[in-house]
Order: C-alpha cells, then structure tokens, then sequence
C-alpha cells in the first residue's frame, strides 16, 4: 500500500513530507471549473474527491490524495490570477477584510472514502495600492488562490488568521494524517 498525491502542488508535497509520509506524485488531470450552480464549500469538496478519484483504477491497493484549495470572499470563489491585472483586483477586494480559505480534501483507498472541506480565516491588513504593486511585482502571487502565498512574502499582507496555517498553505495536515492513519490502522 502507497500513498498516491494527486497533485503537482509542491507546498502539498512539503507538507506531506513534514508530516514523515513516503508518498508518489500522480498529478490529476481533471476539469476544475467552477459550477455557480453550487456553493463554494460544495465546490471545493467535491473537486477534492475527483482528483483523488481519478485514474483509481490504476491504483487498486493504494490511498489516493487529493485536494483542492480555493479562497472565498462574499461567497465568490477567488482562484489563481491570470495576470497583474486580476491580482491587483482580487488583493484590493481582500484588503482590510476576513476571508476563508477552504480546502476539499479526498482520500480514497479501496471501498473507503473520506471527503472534507477545512475552513481557515484569514484576516488582511488595509493594504496600499503601493503595498499590493510592490507584493505583485515579487511575483509570488502568481499560481496561487487568492494571488497570495501566506507561508512567502505574502505573509506581510496579513494581519492574523483563524484555523489551520497548514490548510492555508493547501493541505489540512492534521486531518489528513488522522484519515490515513485510520486506514493503515484498519489494515494491520
């Protein structure tokens, strides 16, 4: 039995290994849009459990991870910037306000399933428009949800938060080490 990480996040893969699990990347190939049909907790939860259930059948004895981290802002789902442009944009509307980072997790392993969201708060501090050029202009907000990376630079924009740092980051350790642990246990 191996532990299969459905993802090519390297901060998930950090925290995986911090947390002292030998795993593979198997990055899932998946469509993440978004259904407005659907709440944001709805979407995140459910675009966890696809990516760990993707390819399942290619590994039959293995648990699969997977996971999906978006901010939330006034019930809108803030995603990775396109461009300056849309960071700019979204750092503006999160400045002095609260808003949650949620990550939907899915571990699969045989005919058990696990499928959470973690919810963290992250509070921002009222931010300049030159605080949030000169935060851009790092570069650090690119590929990140929220265009910001908490455990970076980005760290500077924050005034404190709510919940769990690592969920943040993108991968609720201590869930996901409780889950697997289950499973191992059920197993021996």
């Amino acid at each position: 039995m191996k532990i299969i990480l459905k993802s090519a996040s390297p901060r998930r893969k950090e925290l995986l290994t911090k947390a002292g699990f030998s795993f593979e990347v198997v990055p899932a190939e998946v469509d993440e849009s978004i259904d407005f049909n659907k709440s944001p907790y709805e979407n995140v939860l459910e675009l966890g459990l696809k990516k760990a259930l993707a390819d399942k059948e290619k590994f039959p004895n293995d648990i699969l991870l997977g996971c999906d981290t978006i901010v939330v802002y006034e019930n809108k789902i803030y995603g990775k910037p396109k461009d300056e442009k849309d960071a700019y944009e979204t750092l503006r509307k999160l400045s002095g306000t609260a808003h949650y980072v949620m990550s939907g997790v899915g571990i699969v392993y045989k005919d058990i399933v696990y499928n959470f969201v973690a919810i963290s708060t992250v509070y921002f501090k009222e931010l300049s428009d030159d605080d949030i050029w000169n935060y851009i202009k790092t570069g650090e907000c690119f590929g990140k949800a929220g265009s910001y990376a908490i455990q970076g630079i980005g760290n500077c924009l924050v005034d404190h938060y709510e919940g769990s740092l690592e969920n943040i980051i993108g991968l609720p350790i201590d869930e996901v080490v409780k889950k697997i642990g289950e499973i191992i246990e059920m197993e021996n």
